[in-house]
């Protein structure tokens, strides 16, 4: 069975699409059967893997709403992780499912035809609490929260947290939360040494390996691939192969 791993973060900014296509391909490397899942209308993962949604015909919004086959729209990616991609046409998602019976369980129905198939499918949930973003916590075994270390990005994590507290006592008891992973790291500045050693405290949870601010990252989606490929050696890459493995041994 595959280990469903969400990353959220109701902020957008944060890094936290990098994080999942990054995650994926390091734990490619290693040797993981990998599927990424594109839960965003914007379709960032999506196109961070090589993949234009404007040639998509079936995206994770008919997955959802229209039960379509999940394996029919998977798509194989130059970073030897498998993708089910999403469109704009995701965007109508939540309204969609708000009148549907069962619909905090879409994503994890969506999910079970695949599970026998991977070792890890990595959830990229949109930068909300929605329905399908909420759908993605009860479909997984773990949450790993994105968090870019300014003060302002703490914003909200509590809130998700009391989510994922909501969602264990109704509908998942079984939700860990992975941790938090800093991202857009900066070790020269004091303001972002001292945001990442308060997050402990804060928040009660592991901190996973952070990943260090680097204009590599900008320049990898519009190869449509990741860091790992587009500089291997790069100090992106090799945080992003550290909190794979940090992830591994969890």
């Amino acid at each position: 069975m595959a280990h469903v791993l969400a990353f959220a973060n109701q902020k957008g900014g944060v890094g936290k699409t990098t994080t999942v296509v990054s995650v994926g391909a390091a734990l490619a490397e290693l040797g993981y059967r990998v599927l990424v899942v594109d839960l965003d209308a914007q379709a960032c993962a999506t196109f961070s893997l090589g993949i234009d949604p404007e040639d998509v015909e079936i995206c994770t919004r008919e997955i959802l709403i229209d039960h379509a086959a999940p394996k029919t729209a998977i798509i194989k990616t130059a970073e030897s992780v498998d993708l089910l991609p999403a469109t704009i046409r995701l965007a109508d998602a939540d309204a969609a499912l708000a009148t549907t019976k069962g619909r905090e369980f879409s994503v994890r129905n969506a999910l079970e035809p695949l599970q026998n198939s991977y070792d890890w499918i990595l959830l990229d949930c949109a930068p909300s609490l929605g329905i399908v973003t909420v759908g993605a916590l009860i479909a997984a075994n773990s949450v790993a929260i994105p968090l870019q270390c300014e003060t302002l990005s703490h914003r909200g994590v509590g809130q998700l947290l009391q989510t994922v507290a909501d969602v264990r006592k109704y509908a998942n008891p079984e939700l860990k939360v992975a941790g938090i992973i800093p991202t857009q790291f900066d070790g020269r500045t004091t303001h972002a040494r001292a945001v990442l050693a308060d997050l402990p405290a804060t928040y009660g949870v592991e901190v996973l390996p952070a990943i260090h601010r680097s204009i590599r990252f900008a320049e990898a989606p519009a190869a449509g691939r990741t860091v790992l490929s587009t500089a291997p050696k790069s100090i992106g890459a090799q945080n992003y192969r550290a909190l794979a493995r940090a992830i591994v041994a969890l």
